[in-house]
C-alpha cells in the first residue's frame, strides 16, 4: 500500500516507522527539519538547556554541602548553546538513519494536496514539484506560535520559544507573557541562569490545566526564587522603552501597571499549521484551522488521516506519536483505540511536575465520590537526600471503588514517575493495588505508594492526622 505522510515531527516520523513495519511503501514529506518543532525547537532544545541551567543551579548550591569543593563556577552561555545544539543534531540525525532502515522514502519540500489521492511537493532544492500519489494518507503537520494580538508584539527584543531558545546572551531581565507549560519552563531556566523573570498571565493562576495542589507548590518555589507571577493580568500594549522594552498591563485590581524589561517573551500557546496544505483540493474540511477528523483520525476523505497538532486537542509530541500509530493502523486495517484520559502532562522545572488523570478540580466538577491521599516529600529519605523536599505526590480515588482516577506530582523525577500513575489509571487500578506493590528503598517512587496508603489516612511516614 502506498502511503504519503506530510511531517516528520513525532506525529509523521513514528507514523512512518509504524506504517512500513505493517508493510506500506511509506513516503515521508518534511518542509523544513525531520524531529519537527519538538525535537528541534522545542521539547528537546528546552530540557538540553533545562539540564544545563539545573546542572549550575546544583553545582552552585549544593557542591559545598556534599563535600565536594569546586573553586569559582561561572557560565559559558555559548559552551550551553552548542551543546544544545549537538543534542538536536545528534537525534535529528537518529531519525535520518531509522527512515533508512525502515525504506522510508523521506522528500525534503513542501506539500499540498493537488486532488483527492495526489500531493504536489515544491522541492527545497530548487529541482522543482513532484507529484506523490497515495492509497492512504497522514497529515501531521503540526502547529506554529501562536501570536498576541496587542500592539507592539513585532517590535525588536520581543521574542518567541524558538527565539528564546537561540539567545546569543543571558537577558538582564525577561517579561513572559503566558503562563502555561512553554512559559513557566522558559522562566526556569532564565530565572536559573540569573535573569530577572516577570510572568504575566491573564488567566487566574499558572499551569492551569494541572492540580491546584501542584500547581501551589512550583509557584510558592518560584516566589522564593524571586520570580514575579501576576495573574488575572491583561497585556495592553508593549512600546520601546529605555530598560528595552515596557509591557503595558492591566492588573488583577483593575489599574494599569507598566513592567520594563530587556526582552518580551511570548507564550501565549499555539495553532495548527495547516496553511497552504490544499485541503480543500482533497475534500477536507477544517474548523478554525484545525482539520476535522473523526474517531479513528480519518478526515472527510476517507483515504486520508491527520494526527498531532494540527487537528488539535492535546498538543503534546507524545500524544501525536500515539495518533499517528493509531491512524496508520486503520489505514492498513487493524483497530488501536487511545485513551486520552491517561496522557501524562509533564512539567521540566526544578522541582518537575507532571499529572495524569483527574484533578481534585475536574472531579469536583463533575459531581464524583472521590478521596485524596497526600504524601509530602519532606517524608521521602531519596528527596531529602537529593535536597528537594518541597513538593508532594498526590492521589484521588472513587471513594467506593478505590479506583485511581487521577495521580499528581511535583518533585524530583516527577515527569518520569508519572508513567506508573498513567498505567495505573489505564488498568482500573485501585489505591489498594498500589499499597500491596512492593515500591523499591530508597526511592521517590516510594512517595506513591504512600500516596496510596495516606488515601486512607495511613502513611506510614508521616505522624498520624490529628
Amino acid at each position: 500500500m502506498k502511503t504519503a505522510i506530510i511531517g516528520g515531527g513525532p506525529g509523521g516520523y513514528i507514523a512512518a516507522v509504524r506504517a512500513a513495519q505493517l508493510g506500506a511503501e511509506v513516503t515521508l514529506i518534511e518542509k523544513q527539519y525531520m524531529g519537527g518543532t519538538c525535537l528541534n525547537v522545542g521539547c528537546v532544545p528546552t530540557k538540553a538547556l533545562i539540564h544545563a541551567a539545573d546542572l549550575y543551579h546544583r553545582i552552585v548550591s549544593e557542591a559545598a554541602k556534599n563535600g565536594i569543593v569546586t573553586g569559582e563556577v561561572s557560565l559559558d552561555f555559548e559552551t550551553m548553546q552548542k551543546k544544545k545544539d549537538s543534542v538536536v543534531k545528534h537525534l535529528v540525525g537518529g531519525i535520518g538513519g531509522l527512515m533508512k532502515s525502515y525504506k522510508v522514502t523521506v522528500i525534503n519540500g513542501e506539500a499540498s494536496f493537488k486532488s483527492p489521492n495526489v500531493i504536489e511537493v515544491k522541492k527545497n532544492d530548487g529541482t522543482g514539484t513532484e507529484e506523490i500519489s497515495f492509497d492512504k494518507a497522514l497529515i501531521a503537520s503540526g502547529s506554529v506560535p501562536s501570536a498576541a494580538p496587542v500592539p507592539g508584539y513585532d517590535l525588536p527584543g520581543v521574542i518567541d520559544s524558538t527565539g528564546a531558545l537561540s539567545l546569543e546572551k543571558i537577558p538582564e531581565s525577561m517579561c513572559i507573557i503566558g503562563g502555561g507549560v512553554i512559559g513557566i519552563e522558559m522562566a526556569h531556566i532564565y530565572q536559573t541562569l540569573g535573569t530577572k523573570i516577570t510572568i504575566v498571565e491573564k488567566l487566574p493562576d499558572i499551569l492551569m490545566n494541572l492540580d491546584r495542589d501542584v500547581t501551589a507548590a512550583i509557584r510558592k518555589i518560584m516566589k522564593k526564587n524571586k520570580t514575579v507571577i501576576m495573574t488575572g493580568t491583561k497585556v495592553e500594549s508593549i512600546e520601546k522603552a529605555p530598560e528595552g522594552l515596557a509591557v503595558n498591563v492591566t492588573g488583577e485590581d483593575g489599574n494599569p501597571l507598566q513592567i520594563t524589561a530587556e526582552k518580551v517573551l511570548m507564550c501565549v500557546g499555539r495553532r495548527p499549521s495547516t496553511d497552504g496544505l490544499g485541503l480543500e483540493n482533497a475534500g477536507i474540511s477544517t474548523e478554525r484551522g484545525r482539520i476535522l477528523v473523526d474517531e479513528n483520525f480519518r478526515t472527510d476523505n476517507e483515504n486520508v488521516y491527520a494526527a498531532g497538532d494540527c487537528i488539535g486537542g492535546i498538543m503534546l509530541a507524545h500524544v501525536a506519536s500515539a495518533e499517528g500509530i493509531a491512524a496508520v493502523e486503520h489505514a492498513m486495517g487493524r483497530e488501536c483505540g487511545i485513551d486520552f484520559n491517561t496522557v501524562p502532562s509533564c512539567v521540566y522545572t526544578s522541582p518537575e511536575l507532571s499529572g495524569a488523570g483527574l484533578t481534585e478540580q475536574e472531579a469536583e466538577r463533575q459531581g464524583l465520590d472521590y478521596e485524596v491521599g497526600r504524601f509530602p516529600l519532606i517524608g521521602n529519605g531519596k528527596a531529602y537526600i537529593e535536597g528537594e523536599t518541597a513538593g508532594l505526590v498526590k492521589i484521588i480515588a472513587g471513594r467506593r471503588s478505590g479506583r485511581v482516577l487521577g495521580v499528581h506530582m511535583c518533585g524530583p523525577s516527577a515527569t518520569e514517575l508519572i508513567t506508573e500513575g498513567a498505567l495505573a489509571i489505564k488498568a482500573g487500578l485501585t489505591t489498594q493495588d498500589l499499597i500491596n506493590t512492593i515500591h523499591a528503598h530508597p526511592t521517590v517512587g516510594e512517595s506513591v505508594q504512600e500516596a496510596a496508603h495516606a488515601v486512607f489516612g495511613n502513611a506510614m511516614n508521616m505522624p498520624p492526622a490529628k
